[in-house]
């Protein structure tokens, strides 16, 4: 190859990947049409590949064409990690940071501790993505993202988790289910037909299956939710109970004081709350100094682990 592929023709051929349509991958790159396409039309020419398929309807990517966008993105992570550090100096939290956490711990955490994080370092600039863990452990490897607040266990090959809290989980019913209520209750206490979760796809549904060891279809319900909020509603509604993370607990029966929290009695802890990031990143200096104030904010509001 005479000329040098260029890191602005990895980028667009990257966007064309994202958005299957030229036009669209123009508009995310700022540039007019025909400039992406001529970049893209030279990056396939030194190649000797057709890495996109196109015709006036459709953008297909090509066997060989998937394999050079694995490869631009993997050189797209490693870049963002050149250029990072340069900038860093001796003030933590100088710029920006990604950072995915999902659905389950999001809302919870992320009340709990950000008044803190503003406190001690009000110039700090933290961009949030919420996303299911599969996607964030995705993102994190492709450097789209610096790090990801998820629940372990949880597989993440090829990244390092580093935990900063760990908790159980309280069964959620309403105060008319039972006459007496017990502060503690086993697996075997449960009245499974009552039980409702989160659909496939949460982790928390897993984690819950892990720490009551159910097997097969014991646990199954028929109803199955996209939110923690949903399921207790359904709960003040009498339809049944459920599972929620020690964490979660203050928002979400604060104001339903006609539901009962119940610990559930099983080997524990029932999830690990760590960030997972890329074994090359950076910036493990300021992550530590974060999950340090997240475990001090949250061992204050939740108490002990």
């Amino acid at each position: 190859m005479e000329d040098m592929i260029t890191l602005k023709q990895l980028t667009y051929a990257l966007a064309v990947e994202k958005t299957l349509h030229f036009k669209k991958a123009a508009d995310l790159c700022n540039v007019s049409q025909s400039a992406l396409s001529t970049a893209i039309n030279e990056f396939e020419k030194q190649l000797d590949i057709t890495i996109f398929e196109r015709n006036t309807k459709h953008v297909l990517i090509t066997h060989k064409g998937q394999l050079i966008l694995d490869s631009a993105r993997k050189i797209n992570a490693e870049l963002d990690v050149l250029l990072k550090i340069p900038k860093m100096d001796n003030q933590p939290f100088s710029s920006e940071m990604t950072i995915g956490i999902i659905p389950t711990i999001g809302p919870y955490l992320l009340p709990k501790v950000l008044p803190a994080l503003r406190e001690k370092h009000p110039h700090f600039k933290m961009k949030i993505i919420e996303e299911q863990s599969h996607l964030l452990v995705s993102k994190v490897k492709t450097g789209e993202i610096d790090a990801a607040i998820i629940a372990l266990p949880y597989p993440v090959d090829g990244l390092i988790s580093f935990e900063f809290w760990k908790e159980d989980f309280y069964l959620v019913c309403h105060k008319d289910d039972t006459i007496k209520q017990p502060k503690e209750i086993k697996t075997s206490d449960l009245e499974l037909g009552k039980l409702m979760l989160l659909k496939d796809g949460h982790c928390l549904k897993e984690h819950v299956y892990a720490a009551c060891q159910f097997e097969g279809n014991k646990g199954k319900s028929d109803f199955d939710s996209a939110g923690l909020h949903t399921l207790i509603q359904m709960v003040a509604g009498k339809i049944g109970t459920t599972f929620v993370p020690q964490m979660a607990l203050d928002q979400l029966i604060y104001n339903e004081s006609e539901l009962s929290a119940i610990h559930l009695n099983e080997p524990g802890p029932h999830r690990r709350i760590a960030f997972i990031v890329r074994p090359n990143y950076v910036r493990t200096t300021e992550l530590t100094m974060l999950m340090d104030i997240f475990t001090k904010e949250l061992t204050k509001k939740c108490g002990k682990q």
